[in-house]
């Protein structure tokens, strides 16, 4: 919660739940990235947050982009930044989107099996690939495991496959895990990749690139290292499993990026409870998970709340949203305290909600207005 958007809030007329996100914050994180790896290049993952405002201001800092569909590599195009800028990271892509992508430039491509492979043969003939092989994402809040990438010793069968097809084995990627809190964690998938590359040089396939993936945190309501932590002993993994012959580093921040950059002020609906001998209120905002708060999904993500009350007795609450689904619950398993004070009309902010808000909101989900954005 910086100063600026302290400011905005306090001039903003009352137009229901908003999303404010301050660019001097991403301008700073994308510093950090870049003095923090010096030598690896910042592949923003536009999925995060794509609004034209942080594109354009990565754009204009160096940034390059992993994009999951056409309309996040045109949007970035349409910062001006050159396509051998962007990488179309997703795994699962329809081969006409290769095409297209093909068309507007795009010649590197993520893999994870020999079908996408030949996809990409066929429609963007002599691109670069890299191949994602899986992580177990031990540490991370929210994991990416399972949907995407294949083992390790598959790997190296996609990128023979890759290089029979007349495309470039360009290297390999990972992803350790959504708000990974453990700095340590790339240092296992980087032994994984290093077998890769050893592997594949025996079978005369010199691969250049490894994608260190994303996984950096952003803080909610625990601590997390600073980048500068992450940057250390992401390179002291890579010279222990890849000794002088380093290969092209990549990282694709996305939460780390623009997640402590935005807040999102809300309003309390109702306070009741289920009975007169319930101990546990029921809060309900204004916003729930088909507002933009979809990542406390199994309560994964817990956002720090702030509150005009601060300071009174707490005690532990049911928070919810304000549709008729009964999914729409934040937190439950875990209730949240909250001060015991908290009304009907109260404003809270919601901090940390810079990523993965604005483009989960729902387009009219019970007749609810997506999320309001701005970017100052």
């Amino acid at each position: 919660m910086t100063e600026r958007i302290r400011e905005f809030l306090r001039k903003r007329n009352d137009e229901g739940p908003c999303l404010v996100v301050d660019l001097d914050v991403v301008r700073d994180n994308y510093n950090a990235f870049a003095k923090a790896l010096p030598d690896t290049r910042v592949f923003y993952a536009v999925k995060a947050n794509p609004a034209p405002e942080v594109l354009a201001l990565l754009a204009k800092l160096g940034s390059c982009f992993d994009t999951a569909s056409i309309p996040e590599i045109e949007i970035v195009l349409a910062t001006g930044a050159t396509p051998d800028r962007i990488s179309y990271g997703n795994t699962i892509k329809k081969e006409r989107d290769i095409a297209r992508a093909y068309a507007l430039g795009v010649r590197l491509y993520a893999v994870d099996c020999k079908a996408e492979v030949e996809k990409i043969a066929r429609a963007a003939p002599g691109s670069r690939v890299f191949c994602r092989i899986l992580s177990d994402c031990v540490g991370a809040e929210w994991p990416l495991s399972r949907k995407f990438g294949c083992e390790p010793a598959m790997a190296v069968e996609v990128l023979e496959h890759a290089l029979k097809a007349g495309l470039e084995p360009h290297g390999v990627s990972f992803h350790v895990g959504s708000q990974q809190r453990n700095q340590h964690a790339w240092d296992r998938a980087l032994a994984s990749a290093a077998a890769v590359f050893k592997e594949c040089g025996e079978r005369g396939m010199n691969l250049s690139m490894v994608n260190l993936g994303g996984g950096f945190p952003t803080k909610y309501l625990k601590n997390v290292p600073t980048v500068k932590t992450y940057g250390n002993a992401i390179f002291k993994a890579l010279r222990k499993h890849f000794g002088n012959r380093i290969p092209e580093t990549i990282i694709e921040p996305g939460r780390g990026m623009v997640g402590n950059a935005g807040t999102i002020e809300a309003e309390v609906v109702l306070v009741s409870k289920k009975s007169e001998e319930d101990d546990v209120r029921w809060v309900y905002l204004d916003i729930g998970k088909f507002g933009g708060l979809a990542e406390t999904m199994d309560e994964s993500i817990r956002y720090p709340i702030r509150t005009p009350r601060d300071g009174d007795a707490l005690a532990p609450c049911v928070l919810a949203g304000p549709t008729c689904d009964s999914a729409d619950v934040l937190y439950e398993k875990e209730p949240y305290m909250l001060p015991v004070s908290l009304e009907i009309g109260d404003k809270v902010l919601i901090e940390g909600t810079g990523a993965y808000t604005a483009t989960y909101s729902s387009v009219a989900f019970n007749g609810f207005s997506p999320l309001k954005t701005y970017h100052i």
